[in-house]
């Protein structure tokens, strides 16, 4: 598998991330992806030549093997990479749809943009990206629990007891290299560990920051409302002010400050029209 290409799709992904983000993709590729290309595949190669059984009986070494290793160390690893890597892709995509959107938007509306900036974390990008930290720390896991359920923790034995059929009695098994196989498989499940330490700590930094801006955000219209209604707007029609911001579209990649500067430059505009 050419895990450099993914390496390359998923890099423009860091420029939407936040620091623990970053962290993250590091890890994933430093600790995870380029320990299992270089170094582990080597381990795990060709499992069966080097499995040996204290028997001769045909069918007997490949029965016990499949019983031992239901599912390679390998293949569950790269699945693993995979399915932890590809919500990821759900970011990129949204924002190229956005992206996409702020140009029809544009060409249509005579240069104005819809969205200020598409690959900000706001509306429903945020969300996007919310779950796909969830996703990405599910599946990570969700494959350290199958790893743990089908192996029956994560430990490697040197010696196996088979008595299965066409199996003549009690066989002994043995792995080859048992210690360094324990060593990666250690090494792979404390990375993906942190991996979902790092995806939780995020979460908490996303939502956080959520409540910390709706804390100001409202703070700073109940300002702006107090100072409309006391000096520049009319007692007598308050009405007016709601349905006039009713029928603006906001844009939820642009921060208050930018929208309320706006709203000033525009209102001299105003009134040099009408003198």
């Amino acid at each position: 598998m050419n895990w450099g290409g993914l390496k390359d799709l998923l890099s423009g992904v860091n420029q939407y991330s936040t620091v623990f983000g970053r962290v993250w993709l590091s890890v994933v590729f430093v600790f995870r992806v380029l320990v299992f290309v270089v170094a582990a595949q080597r381990v795990w190669n060709d499992e069966t030549k080097d499995f040996d059984c204290n028997t001769e009986q045909p069918g007997c070494k490949n029965v016990c093997y499949d019983h031992v290793f239901p599912i390679s160390h390998i293949r569950l690893w790269a699945l693993q990479l995979i399915f932890v890597t590809c919500p990821s892709l759900m970011v990129v995509g949204h924002v190229k749809y956005r992206e996409k959107k702020d140009m029809e938007y544009t060409t249509s509306h005579e240069g104005k943009h819809l969205y200020a900036h598409p690959g900000k974390k706001r509306g429903g990008l945020w969300w996007t990206y919310l779950v796909s930290l969830i996703f990405k720390a599910g599946f990570d896991a969700g494959f350290l629990g199958v790893l743990y359920y089908v192996y029956h923790g994560y430990d490697m034995p040197r010696l196996i007891k088979c008595e299965l059929a066409p199996c003549p009695n009690v066989v002994d098994c043995y792995i080859n290299r048992p210690t360094e196989k324990k060593i990666f498989m250690l090494f792979m499940v404390i990375s993906s560990a942190v991996c979902i330490f790092m995806c939780i700590c995020e979460m908490i930094y996303l939502i956080f920051k959520r409540i910390k801006k709706f804390i100001l955000r409202k703070k700073e219209y109940e300002m702006q409302r107090f100072a409309e209604t006391h000096e520049m707007v009319p007692l007598s029609h308050p009405r007016s002010v709601f349905k006039s911001k009713s029928s603006v579209r906001v844009d939820p990649t642009a921060s208050i400050r930018n929208l309320s500067n706006t709203r000033t430059e525009e209102k001299p505009g105003k009134l040099v029209e009408k003198s």
